[in-house]
C-alpha cells in the first residue's frame, strides 16, 4: 500500500492507496507545533479505527506546502514505519509527465504540480485547473503538458476570516450563497460580497488565462478543460457554469501519480 502525507496550511491530508485505488483518506488539523511522535500517534490510531495493518505500507509520499513539517513527516516514517519516504521536490520533477518553466522549478508549490500532474495525466489536452483552499489557486496546462503559469489570490475562507478578523462590527459569516445579491442584512451583506465577488474573480482569472493560453501558444479557448479542486470547490458550483469537471480527490491521485514515475 501506498501512504500519502499532503501538508497543506489548514490540513494535513493522509491517503493510502491499494495499486489504483483510493482505499482511505483523513483529515488531520495542520500544527507547526506538533512533533512527529504526535503526529504519528494520530496517524496510529486511525489505523486502528478502520481495522487497518500499518505494517502493510510498501511506500511513503511526502508533500509539503509548509517546509517547517516536512521534519516531522520524515520522523514519522523513518522512525515508526522503517521507510525512507519519497519527497515531492525539484530533484524528481524531471521524471514527470508534465514540464515546468525554469523560473518556477523552485518556487511552484507541490499542490499545484500535483494538480497539473494529474489533470495532464488524466485528459492529455490544455487545461486549467482551480484548486480552492487557503489559496485560491490556478495552474494552466499547454498542449504538450508544459506548465505555462499560475495565478493566486486569497482563499475564500481566507478572505472571510480577514474581514471577521479585522473588523470591529462585522461578524463571521458560513459560506452559503445568499438568495440574492442584494444584501438586506450584515450577513447576507457579506455573503454577496464574497460569493458574487469570487464568483467574477474565478471566472475573470479562467478566460484571461485562456486568451493568454491563445496568444503564447495558440491554443483555441474552447478545448480548454477547467477543473475544479480542493475543500472549498463546491461552494460556487451552484452560481457558475465555468467548470468543465470537478473533482475533490485530484491532488492526491496526483501525488499516487507521481508517486508511480518516480519510484520506477
Amino acid at each position: 500500500m501506498l501512504l500519502i502525507f499532503d501538508i497543506g496550511n489548514t490540513n494535513v491530508k493522509v491517503a493510502l492507496f491499494e495499486s489504483d485505488k483510493l482505499l482511505q483518506q483523513w483529515r488531520i488539523t495542520t500544527d507547526k507545533n506538533r512533533t512527529g511522535d504526535e503526529y504519528f500517534a494520530i496517524i496510529n490510531v486511525l489505523f486502528k479505527d478502520y481495522n487497518l495493518d500499518i505494517k502493510q505500507i510498501s511506500n511513503v509520499v511526502v508533500s509539503s506546502v509548509v517546509p517547517q513539517l516536512i521534519g516531522a513527516f520524515v520522523i514519522v516514517t523513518q522512525r515508526f514505519l522503517n521507510k525512507e519516504p519519497l519527497i515531492i521536490c525539484p530533484d524528481i520533477y524531471h521524471k514527470l509527465p508534465v514540464t515546468i518553466p525554469p523560473t518556477a522549478v523552485h518556487e511552484i508549490g507541490t499542490d499545484l504540480l500535483c494538480d497539473a500532474v494529474e489533470a495532464w495525466e488524466t485528459y492529455h489536452q490544455p487545461c486549467i485547473v482551480v484548486d480552492f483552499g487557503t489559496a485560491l489557486s490556478f495552474v494552466a496546462v499547454g498542449n504538450k503538458g508544459n506548465i505555462l503559469g499560475v495565478a493566486i489570490a486569497p482563499g475564500i475562507g481566507t478572505a472571510i476570516k480577514s474581514l471577521f478578523s479585522n473588523t470591529a462590527q462585522l461578524p463571521s459569516v458560513p459560506l452559503e450563497i445568499p438568495t440574492s445579491s442584494l444584501g438586506i442584512n450584515t450577513t447576507m451583506s457579506i455573503q454577496s460580497g464574497i460569493m458574487f465577488g469570487y464568483k467574477g474573480l474565478v471566472e475573470s482569472v479562467i478566460n484571461q488565462m485562456k486568451a493568454d493560453m491563445q496568444k503564447q501558444e495558440n491554443i483555441n479557448p474552447e478545448s480548454v478543460i477547467t477543473i475544479a479542486t480542493g475543500g472549498l470547490s463546491n461552494v460556487l458550483m451552484p452560481i457558475t457554469k465555468i467548470f468543465d469537471k470537478f473533482d475533490k480527490t485530484l491532488t492526491l491521485n496526483g501525488l499516487h501519480t507521481i508517486a508511480k514515475y518516480a519510484l520506477k
